[in-house]
């Protein structure tokens, strides 16, 4: 791969291959993507060049499975799958912007995922530990209490990302029948949600404080005043992380709420497809291995086992 190692001839923005695949990505998504292709484009050049520099429109199969071999030498299966999705939408951009005829594209994204078989990383809550969180939140009588409880029960009622929280308008939200738009998800997709049952009212007290203005629908309080902006990810993780001390429950990840609501669905009996589109998933595989059912088979299984009679 070494010949690869050229000075790339300068291209603008619109002509970039990796430039032009990131800007079609969610906002979430651009700065993972960019630095998985900074790392291709690592190990492509031996260290000569980043995903800006590097010259995409060179690559043959012969490049990308070479690159296959060395990401699988060098990472966990789920991030080799990751670096390698961000190199076939380089390539595929790079074939769109007439960089490589299509026989040459297909030949050089031909190169296949590992397989992963791991269960999900995190964990999902407890009840008990989700009781212990509202009660917390509360306790607390201000706008900041009142907000963190709809905020805990929406996360574990909804299964939102905390990058979907926090794009979030109130007009968003039909307190009539409970819809929830979430707008822009994952992959730049819109679908609906329900808030329903005790996180409705959780969310129509806090909206008494927070009132009828347009703009966020969870924002910033301080000092008891609820200011109309929008609040970024890492407040969210501080309020959550801020709230799991206060109940004394063992710290845990925004996405391990996600984890929550899809394991309590499908436990519930919930049917695997609907709980995919209400959590947004692209492929129902990656919501079918949230299933804990099986595992409890399996552990009731291995509980009729005696090493004495």
């Amino acid at each position: 791969m070494q010949a690869l190692a050229r000075i790339h001839e300068a291209l603008p923005e619109d002509r970039h291959p990796a430039a032009v695949y990131v800007a079609r990505l969610g906002a979430g998504s651009r700065a993972t993507m960019m630095q998985a292709l900074d790392r291709v484009a690592e190990l492509a050049s031996g260290g000569e060049h980043d995903a800006r520099s590097f010259p995409w429109e060179h690559l043959r199969y012969q490049h990308t499975a070479a690159i296959r071999t060395r990401l699988v030498e060098a990472h966990a299966p789920a991030t080799v799958n990751k670096m390698l999705s961000a190199l076939r939408g380089v390539l595929k951009e790079a074939w769109r912007l007439g960089h490589l005829t299509a026989e040459e594209y297909h030949r050089a994204a031909d190169v296949s995922n590992v397989k992963v078989e791991t269960l999900p990383s995190g964990r999902a809550l407890a009840h008990g530990e989700v009781g212990k969180l509202l009660q917390a939140c509360q306790v607390d009588i201000s706008p900041a209490g009142r907000r963190d409880a709809a905020l805990v029960a929406m996360l574990c009622t909804t299964g939102l990302r905390r990058s979907e929280v926090v794009n979030l308008d109130a007009s968003d939200y039909n307190s009539q029948d409970g819809s929830l738009m979430v707008r822009q998800g994952k992959g730049r997709k819109d679908r609906m949600v329900y808030v329903v049952n005790e996180a409705a009212m959780l969310l129509g007290l806090w909206l008494e404080d927070r009132g009828q203005e347009g703009g966020a629908l969870f924002c910033p309080v301080k000092g008891g005043k609820v200011t109309i902006r929008r609040m970024t990810g890492q407040a969210i993780l501080y309020i959550l992380r801020k709230r799991a001390e206060g109940a004394g429950v063992v710290r845990f990840s925004p996405h391990d709420l996600r984890r929550t609501f899809i394991s309590n669905l499908l436990d519930a009996g919930a049917d695997l497809v609907t709980v995919q589109q209400l959590a947004g998933h692209a492929r129902v595989e990656t919501t079918a291995r949230y299933d804990r059912r099986g595992e409890d088979a399996k552990r009731r299984a291995a509980g009729l086992l005696r090493l004495r009679t």
